[in-house]
């Protein structure tokens, strides 16, 4: 789904049932890697920011969490609540004309987008095995992070290491598209030779884990921005009532279009 409104070259975009596509690595004994101490001034290591970063999103496999994306100055919000090791999650989408709901059980998936054209009117039960590539909702190990953390990290081409703020550059070409932030070229161009080089900033918190990664935006790229928080906390999903199996429309509608 393209945010409207966007004038960038570049069209950011996020998929209807934000739930997947993260990675995660190390290992922590509270939800969380532990901090590295804290450094005088900035340092000038890529190779050292991308391994901080991803130890930073460690935590997704091990504890639950809450994810909150916002895109395009707001055109479009998500909030996940995620929980892995006990295979739950629930997501909640809303732009200026769609409010949905995607909530994950175990093995089942449902979804309440009445508004999607194609969608059924009530809560649907959708197919995993019909959901486009890239967008696929799974509890898999380094499948479920809302937030599409690992494409972020495997985007930076520099980086500054100051504390526990991280900056630098990105290609976001190379973020190309999944669950979380996604970009693509606008229909039949390309990505402008400004776009592999775009400004990032990331902060961990005092557990060293990811609290925020945000693309600042451009004349060519638009604002995105990832948070995670409320590590720990419980997930209370249940399965909707009442639901019935997609429609074969709905599922174009779950990718980029």
């Amino acid at each position: 789904m393209n945010p409207a409104g966007t004038r960038s070259v570049v069209g950011i975009v996020v998929a209807c049932a934000v739930v997947a596509g993260g990675c995660s690595t190390g290992k922590t004994t509270d939800g969380g890697p532990v901090a590295p101490a804290a450094t005088s001034a900035a340092v000038s290591d890529p190779a050292a920011a991308v391994d901080r970063l991803r130890a930073g999103t460690a935590f997704i496999d091990q504890v639950s969490f809450i994810s909150r994306l916002v895109i395009a100055e707001g055109q479009l919000l998500s909030e996940s609540r995620v929980d892995n090791l006990n295979k739950r999650s629930v997501t909640t989408m809303t732009t200026a004309e769609h409010v949905i709901e995607t909530r994950m059980i175990g093995d089942g998936i449902y979804m309440l987008a009445r508004t999607l054209p194609g969608a059924s009117d009530g809560w649907m039960i959708l197919d995993p095995a019909k959901i486009p590539a890239g967008f696929e909702m799974s509890f898999d190990r380094g499948k479920n992070d809302p937030g599409g953390s690992a494409r972020l990290i495997n985007a930076i081409t520099s980086a500054r290491v100051s504390g526990s703020e991280i900056t630098g550059t990105v290609d976001v070409v190379k973020i190309g598209t999944g669950n979380g932030i996604s970009f693509r070229a606008n229909p039949g161009g390309e990505f402008p030779k400004d776009a592999v080089n775009q400004e990032f900033r990331a902060t961990l918190d005092s557990q060293g884990r990811l609290a925020k990664f945000v693309i600042p935006g451009s004349q060519v790229v638009p604002q995105g921005s990832v948070s995670y928080s409320d590590f720990g906390v419980a997930v209370a999903v249940s399965p909707p009532r009442g639901a019935k199996p997609a429609p074969e429309t709905i599922y174009p509608m779950l990718g980029l279009r």
